[in-house]
């Protein structure tokens, strides 16, 4: 009695990409009891629509589902779903949704992935503020071989080494960013919502690109904790240089950093860089924490005002940013498109999480990145 092999299963793919023919086949190599069905998604300015292009009849033999954006609109229409893999590192954007609040079908996410190029983008864009890097460019626009009269502005460079790093949010992001500021010399703390207070808790129990991260969350010099704005302060007041926001966006994050935490930053000046989500910052608020320290610039011999010194953002609120939002010309701010996970490793990378849980699945063991729906990650 027993035995015969896993059960059949059918997994649909519905993605705004490329059928992505090599990690399918991959899949279906190790995996012949899955049945394979893709389904391409008109890609957007705003990945997160285009369901209406989906016919919801397709989602119902689907026992697998792996998606950017696209879910079934009921429990109806999906009776035999059993896990839903995002190819995002949150879900706030389903958060809405009948299947995330009134179902009990897993969820997981490619959290884990983006730590690569995420840090890279942290990094090329707070250097290419400290090093004045959109002067120096124009410099070669206009052929001049330097202008003297900016010899103090480059004079006044501060490097990486001996700053802090502050991460808001010790996740798999925060973890890289991490791990390279700290190769070039940066005192790392982090943050998390719970306490960390056991070495098996400062453990990434998530999907970790090999040779990158904090696996053993042994980088951080302290580590802080907690949800409410009195404990958030007491982290903030730690003399940042850089502050990472990397948490997720909850109700409880939603505006987490406003002109209260901005007075705290200013304080040192701080830089900000926010690859979450526009909403955990009050937009309004950074606005006048830059326009303080540009009005008060030590360059022009100023005390920086109590201001911010810049901001690097690669997500705003709303997106797409209108084209008359004053972000754009705010000063010191660097503003790119939500493209910082971007890169040709994105797609495979977010196959390997799905076939780490197909195994795991398989023999009955715990999936790694699903999402709890009580906290909203």
């Amino acid at each position: 009695m027993g035995g015969g092999g896993p059960k059949p299963e059918h997994l649909l793919v519905i993605l705004p990409f490329r059928e992505p023919v090599e990690e399918l086949e991959r899949i279906k190599r190790k995996h012949p009891n899955i049945e394979v069905t893709f389904r391409s998604l008109r890609f957007t300015d705003t990945p997160w629509k285009g369901i209406e292009e989906i016919p919801k009849e397709i989602f119902k033999d689907a026992t697998i589902l792996v998606t950017l954006s696209a879910i079934p609109p009921t429990r109806e229409d999906c009776p035999k779903l059993e896990l839903i893999h995002f190819f995002s590192a949150g879900t706030n954007h389903i958060a809405h949704t009948p299947i995330y609040k009134n179902t009990s079908i897993t969820l997981t996410t490619s959290s884990g992935i983006h730590g690569p190029q995420i840090a890279e983008w942290v990094i090329l864009t707070a250097l290419a503020h400290s090093h004045h890097f959109s002067l120096l460019h124009s410099w070669q626009v206009d052929h001049q071989w330097g202008k003297g009269s900016n010899a103090r502005i480059l004079n006044s460079l501060h490097d990486k080494a001996g700053q802090r790093l502050a991460v808001l949010g010790y996740g798999s992001i925060g973890r890289q960013v991490a791990r390279v500021g700290k190769a070039m010399g940066m005192d790392v703390i982090a943050y998390t919502a719970s306490p960390r207070t056991t070495p098996e808790s400062k453990h990434d129990k998530g999907f970790i690109v090999p040779g990158t991260g904090d696996p053993d969350g042994s980088i951080p010099s302290a580590w802080y904790s907690g949800l409410d704005k009195e404990s958030l302060h007491n982290f903030l007041k730690q003399d940042i240089d850089l502050l990472l926001i990397s948490v997720p966006l909850t109700k409880e994050t939603t505006h987490f950093i406003a002109e209260p935490e901005f007075e705290i930053l200013g304080k040192r000046n701080a830089f900000i860089s926010n690859i979450s989500r526009g909403q955990i910052i009050k937009q309004s608020d950074l606005l006048t924490a830059l326009k303080k320290y540009k009005d008060n610039d030590p360059l022009d011999g100023g005390d920086g005002g109590g201001g911010i010194r810049g901001a690097a953002l690669d997500v705003t609120d709303p997106e797409p940013l209108p084209e008359d939002d004053p972000l754009w010309d705010a000063p010191n701010c660097i503003i790119t498109p939500h493209i910082s996970g971007l890169g040709s490793a994105y797609v495979d990378r977010a196959f390997q999480v799905l076939e780490v849980n197909l195994d795991r699945r398989e023999n009955g063991e715990k999936l790694i990145n699903v999402v709890d729906r009580k906290k909203g990650y």
